[in-house]
């Protein structure tokens, strides 16, 4: 028995010297025998920085109040995320050979559960490679077949982020008293699963207060949240390529597809075509679209109008990304659209190809 009591009591004594005001994270990068400093950064600064030993080991000890992100940087482009928060000791291994970047945390209940997100992430990150891997190679084995593949495999490719997506929304709500659960929210693609992150970011928003990332996230889901489907678009009036000023609600009583794009934006120009198809299909049964360009050069933007044969209403600021009208919409990348109904409401979000055909015909039967 005073074995046992000697023991426990040892346990206690080295609990309490833990420093509670700091965390330390014990780190080892094999094969890096170039390696003699990496860094410790939080939100973009650096906090810290530590040598590397013989071993190949290094430790940082650093003061964190509360649970925040931090990431160790070594050369070449190397960083590691992990969580820690004072009182945490954290073990930390990679092999810095390593093609795919991978490490191992442990040491934090916190830290053990961000790395069951991490493993279950990587899974779904290993088909979406492996499905990239058997595209590319039957197009090289066909190129003809391109197109043809793609339709096929573009269902597959969104199946597994969809099935990514329920595991991630699952994850966040089970952890949503800590910043795993924000970390797994934040791997969502943003304009795919808005709806999720909406209802995700009620949840926690009186959790984090000091948090700068779930801060940003917050104010950034307050903007997108005005404009969620069943939300009444924002009005506007511009400069039309015809001249004289369009205002979107002149437009109402019709379908409009409110289509963010630019002539410099190849992946819009791609688009442009199946845009065409849907307006010849469908413009006689109350559908129309309005185009508001990001371009700076009005003869630029005239031109691509003309050679994709774009024959409805267009508007510009000829102000590139400082266009107020893609600020009102939070617009972050191109092509951007919203589908509204004739009241003017919104209905549906960045539908291309072959989902908005399948959308208007069930929308305009």
């Amino acid at each position: 028995m005073r074995g046992i009591t000697g023991v426990i009591a040892l346990l206690a004594l080295l609990s309490a010297c833990k420093n509670k005001d700091q965390f330390t994270l014990n780190g080892t990068l094999e094969n890096a025998d170039t390696i003699k400093q990496v860094y410790l950064y939080k939100q973009g600064l650096v906090v810290d920085s530590a040598l590397v030993n013989e071993d190949h080991e290094f430790r940082f000890n650093v003061a964190s109040p509360e649970a925040d992100f931090y990431f160790i940087a070594a050369p070449g482009d190397k960083n590691y995320l992990f969580i820690a928060q004072n009182g945490d000791e954290i073990d930390f291994k990679t092999d810095y050979k390593d093609a795919e970047g991978d490490y191992t945390l442990a040491g934090t209940k916190l830290i053990d559960n961000f790395e069951s997100f991490r493993k279950l992430s990587s899974t779904y990150q290993k088909t979406f490679a492996d499905l990239q891997s058997t595209f590319e190679k039957k197009v090289s084995q066909n190129p003809a077949a391109k197109d043809s593949l793609v339709k096929v495999m573009t269902p597959v490719f969104q199946k597994n982020m969809d099935d990514f997506a329920k595991e991630s929304i699952r994850f966040a709500k089970e952890n949503k008293d800590n910043l795993v659960g924000f970390y797994a929210a934040s791997s969502l693609d943003r304009s795919q699963y808005e709806k999720d992150l909406v209802e995700y970011a009620r949840e926690i928003k009186d959790k984090f207060p000091n948090n700068k990332s779930v801060q940003e996230f917050l104010a950034y889901v307050n903007k997108i949240e005005n404009l969620s489907i069943g939300k009444l678009a924002p009005d506007f009036e511009a400069s039309s390529i015809k001249g004289g000023t369009i205002k979107l609600s002149s437009l109402r009583g019709k379908y409009v597809l409110l289509d963010f794009w630019a002539s410099w934006c190849p992946p819009c120009r791609e688009e442009n075509p199946n845009l065409v198809k849907q307006y010849q299909a469908f413009n006689n049964k109350g559908f129309t679209i309005l185009g508001v360009s990001l371009d700076n050069s009005k003869s630029a933007w005239q031109k691509a109008v003309i050679d994709d044969f774009l024959i409805w209403n267009h508007v510009s600021e000829l102000n590139q990304w400082d266009s107020e009208i893609a600020k009102k919409y939070q617009v972050e990348s191109l092509p951007s659209s919203f589908l509204l109904d004739p009241n003017g409401k919104i209905i549906a979000k960045n539908l291309r190809g072959q989902e908005l055909e399948d959308f208007l015909k069930k929308t305009l039967k």
